[in-house]
C-alpha cells in the first residue's frame, strides 16, 4: 500500500468520524428533544383527562337518575342506553363463578368484569397451614376502561358471556387442565342499539393455562370495535387494585412486600427503591414497561406485556382493613397499552405470574422477574446467584431436612474460604513470635526524635521474619462480600420456608422458645434459641480471638475489643425475629471456626514456627522500594538533626 493509498484512507476515516461527532446531537438537543415528546404526551394525556372528566360528569347526572329508578325497582333501558350505549344489553346480567386450575394453580374467575377475583397457589400454605389465597376477593378489582360513543366504558360493569377452548361454555364453572392447554374465554358484545348482540363484535379476555405453570397466558382482544371505540384512541386503560393478604409469621425488614417493574430495556426497580420495601407511596412511569409485580416476601403476582407498557402508575398504602384480619398492604396500578383505533381487530397480549419468588421458577420465564429476590445486590449477588444458590439446589436434591443442608453447606464455605483464615492466623502467630523482640526495640528507642529509626528497625525485623501487621486483614476483607451473600440469601430463600429443623418450626422465620407476652424495645416479645446460641458462641470466639491478641500487645485495640464484645449484644436484638436458618448458619461458622483454630494450632505452634522465623533471618532479604525510601528519608531526617 503506498503512501498516497494510506492518507486517503485516513481521510475517510477522519471525515467518517468528523461527520458522527457533527451529526450527533448534544445534551442540550437531546433534552429539548425529550422535552418535545413529553410534551405531546402531557397533551394527549391532558385531552384524554379532559374528555374523561366531562364524560364522567355526564355519566354521574345519568348514574343519579339511574339511582333514583333503581330505589323505585326498575331501570329503564332508555337509561341504560345512555350509560353504556352499545354495551347496553351486555351491562344487565347475572354474575357466575368460574374455576380453573391447573397442578399449581387455582384461579376464581367472574363472568362480571371477566377478572381474576381469587389466585390459590395449590403447592404452599401460610405460616398458620390454610390455603395460600394471593389477594382479597372482596377488594381485588381488575378493569379495562375505554370510550365508545362518547361514553366511558368500564368492563367491570359487563357480564362476559364464556367460551371453553373457543366452544360456548355452561358447565358447573369448575376447570382442570390436564395434559393439554385449557383457554377459557370471555367476551362482551356489542348490540346494534335494539338489545340485539352482535355475535361479531365483541371485546375479549382469554385465560389459557398449562398443566404446570405458574405463568397464565392472557389475551386481550377487540374484535370489529372500529366505529364503536373513540377514534382518537391511542391506548387502552387496565385497572389493577388488590389488597395482598399476610402469609407469614414475621415481616422480614430487607425483604418485605413492594411494587416491583421492570422498564422494555433496563434493570429492575421498585416503588420504594430500596429493595427493602414496607414504604407506602405512589410513582409515575413515564417510559415503556415490561411488567409490573405486586411482591410479597416469598410470592409475587406480575403483569407482563408481550410487547411493551407505553406508560403506567403504580402506589402502594396501608390501610385499615378490619374485615380481613389477614390484611397486608394495599398495592394498585393503572397501566397504559398501547392501542390502534383505526384497526378492526386490536390484539393486545399479556400474562399473568402467580407464583412463588424462586430463583430456579422464575429464571426460566427470562423475564428478570428473578431479580425482585434481594440476593445482594450488583456487589455480591453474583456470589449467591451462581454459587451458594446453585450448591444449596444441589444439596436439597438428596432429600435431606435443610438443617442438615445448612450444616453441609457451613462445612463447604469453610473449607473455601480455610486458606485465608489460615493465612491471617499465621500472620498473628507470628506477631505473638515477634513481640519480645518488637518489645526490645521500642525500649532501645523511647524517645520520640527516634520514632524514625524504630520504624525502620521493626520493618527490618518484619522483613527478615517474613511477617506484616497488615497481612491478616486481605484474609478478612476477602471473607466479607461470602458473609454479606449469606446474610442475604437465608431470608430470601423460599426453599427454607415451612422447613422444621430440632425445634424450629420454620428456618425462614424466628424460632421462638418462650413467648413473653409483652415488648422489650429492640429485642421483641419473644425469645429465639438459635439467636442466642449465636450471640453466645460469638461472645466466646471473641473471647478467645482477644486472649490471642493480647499476645501482640497492639497499641489502640482495646476500644476495638470493647466494640467487638458489643457488637454481638446488638446483634441479638436485630436477629431475634430474623431467619432461625440465618442465625443457625452463624452459630455454625462459629463452632467449626473453634475447631479450625485447634487445627490451626496443632500445625502451627509457636516454637516450630519461632525456628522457622529465625531460619528466615538468616537468608539475605533484598530490600524493597517503600523501605529504600524509608532509609532515604531516616538519612535526610538525620542530616537535618545534625545541621541543627
Amino acid at each position: 500500500m503506498n503512501k498516497n493509498s494510506v492518507i486517503g484512507i485516513i481521510l475517510i476515516i477522519g471525515i467518517l468520524v468528523g461527520w458522527s461527532i457533527w451529526m450527533t446531537p448534544s445534551k442540550e438537543e437531546i433534552a429539548r428533544q425529550r422535552e418535545y415528546q413529553d410534551s405531546i404526551y402531557r397533551a394527549n394525556r391532558e385531552r384524554y383527562i379532559q374528555d374523561s372528566i366531562r364524560f364522567v360528569e355526564a355519566q354521574k347526572a345519568a348514574e343519579q337518575q339511574t339511582v333514583a329508578q333503581m330505589s323505585n325497582g326498575e331501570v329503564s333501558d332508555a337509561v341504560m342506553r345512555d350509560k353504556y350505549g352499545v354495551f347496553a344489553t351486555t351491562a344487565t346480567g347475572e354474575e357466575k363463578i368460574y374455576t380453573i386450575e391447573n397442578d399449581v394453580l387455582k384461579l376464581t374467575l367472574t363472568s362480571k368484569g371477566a377478572f381474576v377475583k381469587t389466585m390459590e397457589l395449590k403447592d404452599y400454605k401460610t405460616w398458620d397451614s390454610l390455603e395460600l389465597i394471593g389477594f382479597d376477593e372482596n377488594t381485588t378489582k381488575f378493569n379495562m376502561s375505554f370510550f365508545a360513543s362518547n361514553r366511558n366504558i368500564n368492563t367491570i360493569d359487563l357480564y362476559f358471556t364464556p367460551y371453553l377452548n373457543n366452544y360456548p361454555y355452561d358447565g358447573d364453572g369448575n376447570i382442570v387442565v390436564k395434559d393439554q392447554p385449557v383457554s377459557l374465554t370471555f367476551r362482551a358484545f356489542a348490540d346494534d342499539l335494539t338489545n340485539q348482540l352482535n355475535p361479531n363484535q365483541y371485546i375479549e379476555f382469554t385465560y389459557t393455562l398449562t398443566k404446570d405453570e405458574y405463568m397464565v397466558d392472557f389475551d386481550v382482544k377487540t374484535v370489529n370495535m372500529k366505529n364503536v371505540i373513540a377514534s382518537n384512541t391511542n391506548f387502552v386503560t387496565l385497572d389493577w387494585y388488590a389488597d395482598i393478604l399476610k402469609q407469614e409469621k414475621a415481616v422480614d425488614r430487607y425483604n418485605g412486600s413492594n411494587v416491583y417493574y421492570k422498564f422494555l430495556s433496563d434493570d429492575v426497580e421498585s416503588l420504594s427503591g430500596d429493595r427493602g420495601g414496607e414504604k407506602d407511596g405512589e410513582k409515575d412511569l413515564r417510559a415503556n414497561l415490561k411488567w409490573l409485580s405486586f411482591k410479597q416476601r416469598f410470592f409475587s403476582y406480575a403483569i407482563i406485556a408481550k410487547d411493551y407498557f407505553s406508560s403506567a402508575v403504580i402506589g402502594m398504602k396501608t390501610e385499615p382493613r378490619q374485615q380481613n384480619p389477614r390484611y397486608l398492604k394495599t398495592m394498585y396500578a393503572t397501566v397504559d397499552v398501547p392501542f390502534d383505533a383505526f384497526q378492526e381487530t386490536n390484539d393486545l397480549p399479556m400474562q399473568f405470574y402467580f407464583g412463588p419468588n424462586s430463583l430456579k421458577i422464575m429464571d426460566k420465564y427470562d423475564l428478570d422477574l428473578d431479580k425482585q429476590i434481594p440476593l445482594g445486590g450488583k456487589l455480591v449477588g453474583w456470589i449467591n446467584r451462581y454459587i451458594v444458590v446453585n450448591v444449596f439446589n444441589w444439596l436439597g436434591s438428596y432429600g435431606w431436612n435443610y438443617g442438615i443442608v445448612i450444616l453441609v453447606l457451613t462445612v463447604i464455605i469453610k473449607l473455601a474460604l480455610m486458606p485465608f483464615a489460615f493465612k491471617s492466623y499465621q500472620s498473628t502467630a507470628k506477631m505473638r513470635v515477634l513481640k519480645p523482640e518488637i518489645d526490645e526495640i521500642n525500649a532501645k528507642y523511647p524517645d520520640e526524635k527516634d520514632n524514625m529509626k524504630k520504624q525502620q528497625a521493626i520493618m527490618d525485623l518484619y522483613k527478615k521474619a517474613g511477617a506484616s501487621p497488615t497481612a491478616g486483614c486481605l484474609p478478612m476483607l476477602l471473607q466479607l462480600p461470602i458473609l454479606w451473600a449469606i446474610f442475604r440469601f437465608f431470608p430470601s430463600s423460599i426453599e427454607l420456608r415451612q422447613q422444621p429443623f430440632l425445634w424450629a418450626d420454620d428456618l425462614s422465620t424466628y424460632d421462638s422458645i418462650l413467648d413473653l407476652g409483652f415488648n422489650i424495645p429492640f429485642y421483641g416479645d419473644h425469645v429465639s434459641l438459635f439467636t442466642l446460641l449465636m450471640t453466645v458462641t460469638t461472645i466466646l470466639y471473641t473471647y478467645i480471638n482477644n486472649k490471642q491478641m493480647a499476645a501482640t500487645n497492639q497499641q489502640g485495640m482495646k476500644g476495638m475489643k470493647v466494640m467487638m464484645y458489643v457488637m454481638p449484644i446488638m446483634f441479638l436484638g436485630l436477629f431475634n425475629s430474623y431467619s432461625a436458618g440465618l442465625s443457625y448458619y452463624y452459630m455454625l461458622v462459629n463452632i467449626i471456626t473453634f475447631l479450625q483454630m485447634y487445627l490451626f494450632r496443632v500445625f502451627l505452634d509457636d516454637d516450630k514456627l519461632r525456628k522457622k522465623i529465625e531460619l528466615a533471618k538468616q537468608k539475605p532479604v533484598k530490600k524493597s522500594g517503600f523501605q529504600k525510601r524509608l532509609e532515604e528519608l531516616q538519612k535526610q531526617q538525620q542530616q537535618m538533626q545534625r545541621r541543627k
